[in-house]
């Protein structure tokens, strides 16, 4: 095999197969080379999932646990090819590890599924309707009941918990600044939340920075220190955002 192609592993797979079959004294030899050869493709499938907050070396353990996984459990005489199993049972593996063992609080596995999928249907509907999607809306599209995805969202603040004296960036200067320091500021944006409301059409027209900062720190229940590390900027840049914004959209709602 060179390159990227993958197209003799089958072939060799087969040969495992028939040495495990009967047996043969080859055939611990022939699963190692089939590891081997297809480690690259569990480390591409890692490095789709890094930059989430998780450290590479462990995505990348349990992309490899998974392409073991397929190569022991791929049956050959299927006629299918190796890689429409082992790509899926890779990346299974991979959001398993995500839902499973990366929440610093106790969530059932079903909200943890639908919080998942929140952020991407939030988007799509948005995108869609050219407005804020309505909770029924979102509850309907993730076919949930609207209990559930309540749960969902107030699920999202249980994923990471942070120590208080953890350093986080401040005000764009990169000066250090304990988490603690940082709790207590004041959250202008609320005093805005019904308003917000009440302009749902005006925030289709938002710029895309602007509206997604809006989506996440009110419908996804994102912190604006949240919000800063996601965008690359500093919470006071996020502040000023939000401040911005809602004032926009105040002043077109009562103009209008």
């Amino acid at each position: 095999m060179t390159g990227d192609s993958y197209d003799d592993i089958e072939p060799l797979l087969k040969q495992l197969a028939v040495a495990v079959e009967t047996g043969a004294p080859e055939r611990k030899a022939l699963r190692e080379e089939a590891i081997d050869r297809c480690l690259p493709l569990a480390d591409h499938i890692a490095r789709k999932f890094s930059g989430r907050g998780e450290a590479f070396e462990d995505l990348l353990q349990v992309a490899r646990l998974g392409l073991v996984q397929s190569i022991d459990r791929f049956d050959v005489y299927r006629g299918s090819r190796f890689l429409s199993f082992a790509v899926p049972t890779m990346m299974g593996e991979v959001r398993r590890y995500f839902r499973d063992s990366t929440w610093a609080v106790r969530v059932p596995r079903r909200i943890k599924e639908t919080q998942v999928r929140l952020g991407v249907t939030i988007e799509t509907l948005a995108q869609r309707l050219g407005r804020m999607p309505k909770a029924r809306e979102l509850a309907a599209e993730l076919d949930v009941d609207q209990g559930e995805l309540t749960q969902a969202l107030l699920a999202a603040n249980a994923y990471q918990s942070a120590s208080l004296e953890a350093v986080c960036p401040d005000d764009g200067e990169n000066t250090p600044l304990a988490m603690l320091d940082a709790l207590g500021v004041d959250e202008t944006g609320y005093e805005y939340v019904d308003q917000l409301l009440a302009v749902r059409p005006l925030i289709a027209e938002l710029p895309d920075r602007e509206r997604r900062v809006l989506m996440m720190r009110f419908f996804e229940s994102m912190t604006q220190n949240q919000i800063a590390e996601q965008l690359g900027v500093s919470q006071m840049q996020v502040s000023r955002i939000l401040s911005k914004t809602l004032g926009r959209l105040r002043a077109e709602s009562l103009a209008n």
